[in-house]
């Protein structure tokens, strides 16, 4: 029996707790995006903003195969995941 799909939204949540554990990652995204701290709190439901944290991960992909082996996951899940965010 399969599990079911980890819903994009989901995934983009737990990337973005991954990048918020690691403060040189952290501060990389944040750099490349524009955000701030203030962005993090307010902005973590909008669809837009997790897709800029699947953006960001899946331009490095040291960080992208950590990420994923953290969440037990293949790298095809993220990508699916960003294809079911806005801009996908």
């Amino acid at each position: 029996m399969r599990a079911a799909p980890v819903p994009a939204e989901t995934i983009a949540l737990r990337a973005l707790a991954f990048l918020a554990a690691s403060p040189d990652d952290l501060t990389r995204f944040m750099n490349a995006s524009g955000a701030d701290p203030a962005d993090l709190r307010e902005r973590a439901a909008e669809p837009e903003f997790l897709a800029a944290v699947l953006d960001f991960l899946l331009t490095d992909d040291a960080l992208l195969t950590a990420f994923c082996e953290s969440e037990t996951l293949e790298p095809r899940a993220i990508h699916l995941a960003r294809r079911e965010l806005p801009g996908g």
